[in-house]
């Protein structure tokens, strides 16, 4: 069962944009953000990459790594790695991308161990390499930026009370994306959220445990467009 306590590596068939293979534990000390896509996958391409794109550029990269997660569950011929390296090359996406595994015609290996549903997705690790945020479909850039500062704020020495506090001012500051109602456009009838509750054990010197929220913000399969900001491209997937 998936541990977001103690998130497995991404396996990657090869990187681009970096010259070498970057793994979660080398970049312990740091928030870690991951922009997960296809780009066969038009929510992708138009929200997914360009966020991470802008997160880089915002923040750091001594305190915050943004690194992209490629994982292609169809039409592989049109996204082979060569392909996915000319295309963020063309697009001015710079950032490393991890060009996930594939696993003969089951889904790619990182896809499997995260149990990742679709893309657009993004996952946000805190300093301690814990799986803090999940969400599945386009994200606000201003929440993810809370998000993040939330959590560059916390370190391994910080008591538990600040790390809660922390989350206790977020929840009350942002906007829950369950309580987002959609217009016509969107043209999904979904709630875009699941908040999963879990219990993480924390080092901070002794036995503590604190509550993070777990949010996934996603849609199932409807008749919007891949372009729609709610919608997720997931296996299966008609459209």
């Amino acid at each position: 069962m998936f541990n977001p306590e103690n998130p497995p590596e991404i396996t990657a068939l090869r990187w681009l944009n970096s010259e070498k293979k970057i793994t979660l534990k080398s970049l312990r000390g740091k928030v870690v953000v991951i922009a997960v896509c296809q780009i066969a996958c038009p929510g992708s391409v138009k929200y997914g990459l360009p966020q991470a794109t802008r997160l880089r550029r915002a923040f750091s990269d001594k305190e915050v790594a943004v690194l992209g997660l490629h994982m292609a569950f169809e039409k592989f011929d049109e996204q082979t790695p060569e392909l996915v390296q000319k295309f963020l090359a063309d697009s001015g996406i710079d950032i490393p991308v991890a060009y996930d595994k594939p696993n003969g015609e089951a889904m790619p290996v990182t896809m499997t161990a995260y149990e990742l549903q679709g893309t657009p997705a993004m996952l946000i690790f805190d300093r301690l390499g814990r799986l803090r945020r999940h969400y599945l479909g386009a994200v606000d850039d201003l929440r993810v930026g809370a998000e993040v500062m939330g959590m560059l704020m916390e370190d391994k020495t910080s008591p538990k009370e600040m790390a809660m506090a922390i989350e206790a001012k977020l929840r009350l500051a942002l906007v829950d994306p369950r309580e987002h109602e959609h217009g016509d456009g969107c043209g999904c009838g979904h709630d875009h959220a699941h908040d999963h509750g879990h219990d993480h054990a924390h080092d901070h010197g002794g036995d503590q445990e604190h509550d993070h929220a777990h949010d996934e913000a996603h849609a199932g399969s409807h008749a919007a467009g891949h372009s729609e900001p709610g919608h997720v491209h997931g296996p299966g997937c008609k459209h």
